[in-house]
């Protein structure tokens, strides 16, 4: 009877890793969210009865997707237990669905079989050639490094501050926002920390590290070792984007926003660089209350989460790679260029297909989920079109509608959050059973969607 029961259970295994890879990555992240949605359910991890399933079901998503939009209190309704539930969600989301599940596998057997190689691949967005199996225990091994650092430098920060707890606020946090999720332990995100130089540098620096990519890190290790004379056209791309992003976002923040104006010098360039820098990495924190930022300061940060992160890592948004890829295209046309080059080399036409579609979907997703919101809410529509923008993004800001929003609205954003964590393109793959970049027509300098 046994032995019937494991043969049945490793031909649905089998069957399941036959799906196409753009297939069985979000039911990956789905089996996730109904997991973790499960177990925030259990007694055990709530603090107070203010939470309905609805409600665990959306920080679940908000979890997993590590988007970091929460219609209840982290610190206030959810016991020790139910924070760790969340971190380890967040953990898992950050990682993403096959870089756990691969990892696992690689651990125990010593191997990947082909089929698993080719999902992780998929999923990693990875240029061809890279070995997967490294690539799995880089990331791994880089997350769980910069993770520790990270709340080995914020202790003595919120020690210095009387944080209760301070020990598990530095693990929280750490986590939080290096897998971009903006989860915390404070309900008004880091405003209270908005002249610490020294948190805010940590937090940064760990929001940086994951929205850029593994790919980046496994080429700067690999540089580091002597491995490659020079980092990959992706690479450059990515810190070619996130620089300026943040830069000309800094700028424009530190100079149009009304309420940093009567900061000291200082912490005005800080306060404006920080909250650029959590749209870009999509981290979500924020040390300013965005509800009263102004008008010209919300559409900034809007344009600066769609933009969003970087491909294989742990953030969100249309990504560097696709606006970039954009941005080549625009300028190849208006110089009457037949190719579409950046930085010297010409990006694969089938990557510049794939950002093509990637756009138009991200788009269709972001109407369609304003649209839908329009319709069940009766908050400001730029309140709304905000916070789509950020679920979608997988961002986690706020205008501060979100624990008011109807049962029909936090499904809305729930939805936006996962297909935003899953990523358009790769759901409309998912659609019509295709890989989302053939690789037969990939080139040897590619970049990665």
């Amino acid at each position: 009877m046994f032995r019937d029961v494991r043969l049945r259970v490793r031909g649905m295994i089998r069957r399941v890793l036959r799906l196409a890879p753009m297939r069985l990555v979000p039911l990956g992240y789905l089996s996730y969210v109904l997991l973790g949605w499960g177990v925030l359910m259990l007694p055990v991890c709530a603090a107070t009865d203010r939470a309905s399933a609805l409600d665990h079901l959306f920080i679940s998503a908000s979890a997993v997707s590590t988007t970091g939009l929460t219609t209840v209190s982290t610190r206030d309704d959810y016991t020790f237990a139910g924070q760790i539930v969340i971190v380890v969600l967040i953990q898992l989301g950050g990682l993403g669905y096959m870089t756990v599940s691969s990892f696992f596998v690689l651990s125990v057997s010593g191997r990947l079989s082909p089929e698993r190689e080719r999902v992780a691949a998929t999923a990693l967005s990875l240029p061809p050639g890279f070995d997967v199996r490294a690539f799995l225990k880089l990331i791994v091994a880089f997350t769980l490094l910069v993770e520790a650092g990270g709340a080995a430098a914020l202790l003595p920060v919120f020690q210095r501050h009387g944080a209760p707890d301070p020990a598990w606020q530095a693990v929280f946090h750490s986590v939080s926002a290096f897998c971009t999720a903006g989860f915390g332990l404070f309900n008004d995100s880091f405003e209270s920390y908005r002249s610490d130089g020294w948190l805010n540098a940590i937090i940064m620096a760990l929001s940086y590290l994951g929205a850029i990519g593994f790919i980046v890190v496994n080429d700067v290790w690999q540089s580091l070792r002597r491995r490659k004379a020079t980092l990959t056209l992706t690479s450059k791309i990515i810190l070619a984007g996130t620089f300026w992003v943040s830069v000309v976002g800094t700028v424009l923040f530190a100079l149009d926003e009304p309420g940093v104006r009567g900061l000291p010098v200082g912490e005005r360039w800080l306060a404006s660089w920080f909250q650029v820098m959590s749209a870009s990495t999509t981290v979500g924190f924020n040390t300013l209350p965005i509800g009263g930022v102004s008008a010209a300061s919300v559409y900034l940060l809007t344009i600066v989460m769609i933009i969003g992160a970087s491909p294989a890592g742990t953030g969100g948004g249309l990504k560097t790679t696709t606006f970039s890829a954009m941005w080549a295209v625009m300028m190849s046309v208006i110089r009457g260029r037949e190719r579409t080059t950046f930085f010297g080399r010409e990006i694969p036409p089938v990557r510049l297909r794939a950002a093509a579609a990637n756009v138009m979907l991200y788009g269709a997703a972001l109407a369609l989920g304003i649209y839908g919101l329009s319709l069940v809410e009766t908050a400001p529509l730029p309140d709304q079109m905000f916070e789509c923008a950020s679920a979608l993004g997988t961002v986690g800001l706020s205008r501060g509608i979100t624990a008011s929003l109807t049962s029909a609205g936090k499904g809305i954003l729930i939805a936006l959050m996962i297909i935003g964590r899953i990523g358009p393109l790769a759901v409309g793959a998912a659609m019509f059973h295709a890989p989302a970049v053939s690789e037969r027509d990939a080139a040897p300098e590619d970049v990665t969607i």
